[in-house]
């Protein structure tokens, strides 16, 4: 996004992202890192249940139904769902990197209303790397790749350790989440998301 903010701006010695050698094949379903995450967790009966694939390089695309929980204005997505869908999906961008990280920033762009019952259809790309930085856009179209644009970001992530989580989290999910027998599913608990 050109009107992004200068925090947003990689430096000028960022490097190009680089896809893990175990991150998940192109078309891949990503999956739900944690099946109590509001963006993408199945067991969270008023989330978006967002379903990311995995892309080329270090990208990805995602889909969610805007339910009429969603909504902010009688019918229309509410904008705090729609930033939701846009971190989520960049957040996901991590697992194609296998590296923890959390929002550090992020910034939207509502360009046009997003009616209940319209499929959002995200697209989303690591941009640049700089030490624990991570940068990243994404866009959100209607109905489909070549639907209209409706909303627009630029996020900044900030890799972290996972006793980030251990050390602000509910001791009873951190507890949970850990002793997943899934190791799969262990790790994705803790790869997004402050």
């Amino acid at each position: 996004m050109s009107g992004s903010s200068a925090a947003l701006q990689p430096p000028a010695d960022a490097g190009k992202p680089v896809r893990h050698p175990d991150a998940p094949p192109p078309g891949q379903l990503l999956g739900a890192h944690y099946e109590h995450c509001f963006g993408c967790g199945p067991r969270q009966p008023h989330g978006l249940h967002l379903e990311a694939r995995a892309g080329e390089g270090v990208s990805l695309t995602a889909e969610f139904t805007v339910q009429p929980a969603h909504q902010g204005a009688p019918g229309l997505a509410h904008g705090g769902v729609l930033a939701t869908a846009l971190d989520e999906t960049l957040g996901s961008l991590n697992w194609l990197l296998r590296t923890i990280a959390v929002t550090g920033r992020l910034e939207t762009d509502f360009v046009r209303p997003v009616p209940v019952g319209t499929t959002l259809h995200l697209e989303a790309e690591v941009t640049a790397v700089a030490g624990r930085k991570i940068y990243s856009t994404a866009t959100g179209r209607l109905g489909g790749p070549d639907g209209p644009v409706a909303v627009r970001a630029d996020a900044l992530f900030i890799e972290v350790k996972v006793d980030h989580f251990i050390d602000h989290g509910r001791k009873e999910e951190i507890q949970a989440a850990m002793s997943d027998p899934d190791r799969m599913r262990r790790a994705r608990a803790f790869e997004v998301n402050p």
